[in-house]
């Protein structure tokens, strides 16, 4: 095997996924193209590589690299390419020069081992230099570990993962315990981390392995939707991934439970496994929504049909019977739950318990799971809404305990009244947190509309509560006559019947656009979204016009239409700064959604160019455009809702995705004037009815669907909601029973 060395002058392709890199690699002797897995590779590196000369039948002679190390640059200029190629934040080619010109050869040991020397050099402070050798301490760090990991066939995407999990300690985790990656980070399936653990010499009947699969299993169970697993269905898969014998799985899982790392219930006859959080979260949400439900309230020395009558004259409206069941409901009973689907008057109706508990004097919180639900609900009673995570003060507590609930059963929220939106959206987890953070007293009130897609995450909360009947329910059905007006209304209850909408009505609000192929359907999507909505009623294509798609892939899906999207709305420019993470390009101008809580990021609120207020805080689903990108500091700036704007490293944006187009199930909690929906083939489970009711239910003036008859009419039949594993039902009527006996 040969050796070269020599320092990165270019990289002409780089798949930041796997590794796979084409490089011009300058030695002493020699300017050659250097091709294979070389991850995080950069301009200006001085690398050592190990491999072969091949040649290409187009590019010529190329050396493939097989094993590759970094070696400090020994020249001046080799360390100026080396610290300006955009490795360590704050350091860009001027600053780079500056602080070779000051410490010459010896600039990289001053970085690592004398940082505050940097003083010296002009234009930099304790503030940069603090940033400035911690990423240089972490790139270095980062590479010995990439270099470790490498060797397992692990792309440089999952390694950072696995940095960030674990830290400088990566090494040392792993080679304790290979398994615990599939239990940490999201990504590394059982697979991977069982080829690791086999390289390491890890027996194949081991209990380490056996007990991984069986978690791993229960892991992905909950990835689906379900809070538990039948112990014989657990059984198979465990035995199918693993390639071992039903019963050394079966013992497995006996060692686990009475370990108490798993629970086992029985369920009229049948044994279920349960994870321990989720075990937990679903027996303390059944207990504490009995205990509120039957509980004893303060009472409100008011008559309620005369406060009913006075809300009518006053606001100038008739409310619907059910309406008013709602409102008596809401005051003599300490849970209930309000359903119903759009122009059915939920807003109405919470607006006027609203009222009637204030004018009582009682203290009322409001909130959603998504901060774009949250701020809809703002918008809608003309009150603060917090996100539940924000409601509970969830942030960092200490290195050892990490995310943590501030609110609890110790700590309370202080509130007379609390009102939830968007139920439909709370899984087990977060309803076991924010349940444990209510006093028995306060008042609940629960709404959502039981149609639309259950929670991402385990369990099927609304729906086993409403089904248990052990709860107060009111189901709002009477549609307004001003919601009558409109098609989206209308069709989006005729599609909840399993009836085929109203299409294309002359001067309404709905439409349908046949397009008979994939290229057709994105190019029809691309011309509404860029030229004829625009032109239509004066839309803005990026602020007014959400495009969503049942599925991340496929051609139509949104990867796809992203990156036409991006070319066509926000295309290349000289002008507009650009960096690639992975197969995306940020660009200055786009659309983009924070795809995961963030409550420690910090923004600031702007007003004519001035900061009006700061807070932290960045939450899934906020949509928000890229206005500036810093390629010295390796940062860029996003301007979200509400004039908020946020700096990120490039180092995080794996929290942000490219938001021209986004998934149904991202868009929940939301609402957008135009929503245009391709309808095409995909896969059946995604083509369901619940699925198009909760991306129509997205658009306040108009929705466009583009593509086959046949294929809305199989989502309107197709009602086959995926079943869920779920036992809240079944322990919410137990425990009833229990409390009442």
């Amino acid at each position: 095997m040969l050796t070269l060395q020599g320092t990165v002058e270019e990289i002409i392709f780089q798949n930041e996924n796997n590794g796979y890199s084409v490089a011009i690699l300058e030695t002493e002797d020699d300017v050659v193209t250097i091709v294979g897995s070389i991850p995080l590779l950069s301009m200006g590196e001085t690398i050592s590589v190990q491999g072969e000369w091949i040649e290409h039948h187009n590019y010529g002679q190329q050396f493939k690299v097989e094993t590759y190390s970094m070696v400090t640059p020994s020249t001046l200029n080799g360390i100026i390419k080396y610290l300006s190629s955009g490795l360590i934040p704050g350091i860009g080619p001027k600053t780079a020069e500056k602080i070779v010109e000051k410490f010459g050869k010896d600039s990289l040991d001053i970085l690592q081992y004398n940082p505050e020397r940097l003083k010296e050099v002009g234009g930099i402070g304790d503030k940069k230099i603090e940033k400035i050798a911690g990423a240089f301490i972490e790139q270095r760090e980062l590479r010995e570990i990439m270099m470790f990991l490498q060797g397992y066939d692990i792309s440089p995407n999952l390694g950072i993962r696995i940095y960030r999990k674990y830290g400088s300690e990566t090494i040392k985790k792993i080679n304790e315990n290979p398994y615990r990656l599939s239990e940490d980070i999201i990504g590394i399936g059982f697979k991977m981390s069982d080829k690791i653990a086999q390289s390491m010499g890890v027996d194949f009947n081991s209990k380490y392995r056996i007990n991984a699969g069986i978690k791993f299993k229960l892991m992905e169970s909950s990835t689906e939707g379900h809070t538990y697993i039948p112990k014989d269905e657990l059984i198979e898969k465990s035995s199918q991934m693993l390639e071992v014998d039903k019963g050394i799985i079966e013992d497995g899982i006996t060692a686990l439970a009475l370990k108490q790392e798993i629970q086992l219930e029985n369920f009229n006859g049948e044994i279920c496994v349960y994870s321990m959080p989720l075990y937990y979260a679903e027996t303390n949400v059944s207990k504490k929504i009995v205990e509120l439900s039957q509980g004893e309230i303060k009472k409100l020395d008011i008559n309620i049909e005369e406060k009913i009558i006075s809300i009518e004259e006053e606001s100038d409206i008739k409310l619907a019977e059910n309406q008013k069941e709602a409102i008596r409901q809401a005051i003599e009973n300490g849970l209930l739950v309000i359903t119903g689907g759009p122009g059915t008057g939920k807003t109405t109706t919470i607006n006027s318990i609203i009222r009637i508990f204030e004018d009582c004097e009682l203290d009322i919180v409001l909130a959603a799971p998504t901060g774009r639900a949250a701020k809809r609900m703002s918008e809608a009673t003309k009150r603060e809404a917090k996100t539940i995570h924000r409601l509970l003060e969830y942030g960092f507590a200490d290195d050892e305990l990490g995310m943590v609930f501030g609110k609890d059963e110790g700590t309370p929220i202080e509130a007379d009244v609390i009102i939830i939106d968007e139920m439909s959206m709370v899984d087990i987890l977060l309803m076991n947190n924010l349940l444990k953070a209510i006093m028995q007293g306060t008042r609940v009130i629960l709404v959502g509309d039981i149609d639309q897609l259950p929670s991402v995450g385990a369990g099927n909360v609304l729906r086993d509560i409403i089904e248990s009947k052990i709860v107060k329910v009111v189901r709002l059905n009477e549609i307004f006559r001003q919601a009558q007006e409109s098609m989206i209304v209308v069709n989006a209850h005729k599609i909840n019947k399993g009836e085929f909408p109203h299409l294309n009505v002359k001067e309404k609000d709905f439409f349908f656009m046949s397009r008979t192929s994939p290229n057709k359907v994105v190019e029809t999507v691309i011309e509404l979204a860029k030229e004829r909505l625009p032109k239509y009623n004066n839309y803005d294509s990026l602020r007014d016009i959400q495009i969503l798609t049942c599925m991340k892939k496929g051609d139509t899906g949104v990867n796809v239409l992203n990156e036409k999207l991006q070319e066509a709305l926000n295309p290349k420019s000289k002008y507009k700064k650009e960096r690639k993470i992975g197969d995306t390009i940020f660009r200055v101008g786009d659309k983009v959604m924070q795809i995961k809580n963030n409550y420690n990021t910090k923004w600031k609120q702007l007003e004519d160019g001035q900061v009006v207020q700061e807070g932290e805080g960045v939450f899934n689903g906020d949509f928000g455009f890229i206005t500036y990108m810093d390629e010295e500091e390796s940062e860029l700036t996003v301007l979200f809702d509400d004039n908020k704007e946020v700096t990120y490293s490039f180092s995080q944006l794996d929290e942000l995705k490219l938001a021209y187009a986004t998934t149904v199930h991202k868009s929940q909690g939301s609402e957008f004037p135009v929503v245009i929906m391709p309808i095409y083939w995909g896969p059946p489970m995604l083509l369901t009815r619940n699925l198009l009711y909760t991306a129509i239910t997205r658009s306040k003036e108009l929705v466009v669907l583009v593509g086959m008859e046949k294929y809305l009419a199989y989502m309107i039949n197709n009602n086959k909601i995926t079943k869920r594993y779920s036992g809240l039902n079944n322990r919410l009527f137990k425990v009833f029973e229990f409390m009442m006996s």
